[in-house]
């Protein structure tokens, strides 16, 4: 202790003189009115050590002021009471901070005090309390109104312009995606339309009357069999496709082919050589041959084609799957998600953001139960914990994307082999508008944005391990609903502890 307490006290046990109050820096600069006024409306209260002077989320009546003893401030975090500090420093104060505020605000008490010790304190009721503040210190009162709101619209509007810029971002990435396979669907759909066209002009060729039929019949087994051979046709590594088509170029050429080495890449990538080329000479004869080949390209082309469509359609599907599962566009409360799903769809939207000499690795736990979760807003966290990895890593590193369980909460880790957090920051990273980025690249509220939708709006915790190379985000969320501590994740409700 600083000081110690007057120990007479027979004047009234439960009162404090004008000069006992005056010992304690808060109320030292007070004229005799106010401490006379503070004598008549405070008492002096004990707590035994270990008892509760208050608790996390009961309405918050009383202002506390330390007279003797020791007191422990913590936090309850999905359960768990976590100690945010400890002290014995006689005047240190807590409880219903806000109260000069009304109805304006929530009245509760945003954390627990505990008496370490037996403990002694100053207690004034809250609207006592509040009432001292706006009568004596009107343009204080305005200051503090001033900065609290200006502070917590301030978070607000900012807040939601960082995930406008983000969505802005991944929009970019987005439709950069987007433009690969649908650039890919037009290119496919207008090759096809030409095929297409060929093949009429060429079976009006083929059949004028001048083939017989069992020739025209086996030349449409040959069709048939060709373009359910390019479905399944293995890949080929550039090399051995050369020579294929070499070989298959000659064999035309040396049949009288016209554009044989047009034609030799389609049955190259049909699957098709120099055998079934012979086999189609054997069915339709050398003088249907160069309409027969013709034909029997084009029908390749167009299956290869359909399925280069059919790709890229798949692909465009895919992303915009993706997109829903991120933005979570149908589901607007809070409903059992899989984490995974989570942590893909934001994958694949940051796709475009990870430099390709980033590798990514998944430990997944595939035992996982889905867990009750904001999706949307869950997604908002991964976003901003994989892009500060990336961020952190440069062109080169593995970010790990790992999943587990602890009991009764699931921990997710977004893990990056960057340089690391200086210890001497680590402490100020989940603070608003702290950012170790230059100027202009980052507003400093992805952490604590972070932050609140985890703590208070999923009664979650994150964590944060770091050493050069491996920074370790630990993401913890209860399998099970808990009350929601506060619906805006952008308001404020950290209260400055004395």
């Amino acid at each position: 202790m600083n000081a110690s307490a007057p120990e007479d006290r027979a004047h009234a046990p439960d009162r404090l003189t004008p000069e006992e109050l005056r010992t304690l820096f808060l109320f030292e600069a007070l004229d005799d009115d106010q401490l006379n006024w503070l004598v008549e409306r405070g008492r002096v209260e004990e707590r035994t050590g270990g008892s509760p002077v208050f608790r996390q989320g009961e309405p918050a009546t009383c202002f506390f002021v330390l007279l003797s003893g020791a007191v422990s401030l913590s936090r309850t975090l999905h359960g768990d009471e976590i100690e945010v500090s400890r002290t014995d420093q006689r005047g240190v104060y807590g409880g219903a901070m806000q109260a000069y505020l009304g109805d304006r605000v929530e009245q509760v008490y945003a954390n627990t005090l505990r008496a370490v010790s037996d403990a002694e304190f100053y207690v004034l009721p809250a609207d006592e309390f509040a009432n001292a503040v706006r009568t004596w210190f009107p343009m204080a009162l305005h200051l503090l109104e001033g900065l609290f709101f200006g502070t917590r619209l301030t978070n607000k509007i900012v807040g939601e312009r960082e995930r406008l810029v983000a969505l802005g971002s991944l929009s970019a990435g987005l439709t950069h995606e987007l433009n690969n396979p649908a650039a890919s669907a037009v290119r496919a759909t207008a090759a096809l339309r030409d095929r297409v066209t060929g093949v009429r002009h060429k079976l009006a060729v083929i059949a004028d009357g001048r083939m017989d039929t069992s020739r025209l019949h086996g030349l449409v087994e040959l069709q048939d069999a060709a373009v359910k051979q390019a479905g399944a046709a293995p890949a080929m590594s550039a090399l051995d496709a050369s020579d294929a088509e070499d070989a298959v170029g000659d064999w035309l050429e040396e049949h009288g082919v016209d554009g044989a080495w047009d034609l030799a890449p389609a049955m190259v990538a049909g699957g098709l050589g120099v055998p079934w080329l012979e086999t189609v000479v054997d069915t339709v004869g050398e003088d249907y041959l160069d309409s027969a080949v013709r034909w029997l390209a084009y029908a390749i082309d167009m299956e290869l084609l359909m399925g280069e469509i059919d790709d890229a359609v798949t692909r465009i599907s895919g992303l915009v799957g993706a997109a829903k599962q991120y933005a979570q566009l149908d589901r607007a409360a809070q409903v059992p998600v899989d984490v995974h799903a989570l942590l893909d769809a934001t994958l694949t939207m940051l796709q475009a953001k990870i430099p390709s000499g980033i590798r990514v690795v998944k430990e997944y736990d595939t035992g996982l139960p889905p867990i009750p979760a904001f999706g949307a807003e869950l997604n908002q966290v991964w976003t901003n914990l994989i892009d500060n990895a990336v961020d952190a890593m440069g062109e080169t590193g593995t970010l790990t994307l790992r999943t587990g369980r602890e009991g009764d909460r699931v921990l997710v880790d977004v893990i990056d082999t960057g340089s690391g957090i200086p210890e001497d920051i680590r402490a100020r990273i989940f603070e608003p508008f702290f950012t170790t980025k230059p100027v202009g690249e980052g507003t400093g509220l992805g952490l604590d944005i972070s932050y609140r939708i985890v703590v208070n709006k999923h009664g979650g915790d994150i964590r944060v391990y770091s050493k050069p190379g491996e920074t370790r985000f630990q993401v913890c969320l209860p399998i099970t609903e808990e009350p929601e501590a506060d619906a805006d994740p952008s308001a404020s409700d950290k209260q400055p502890a004395e």
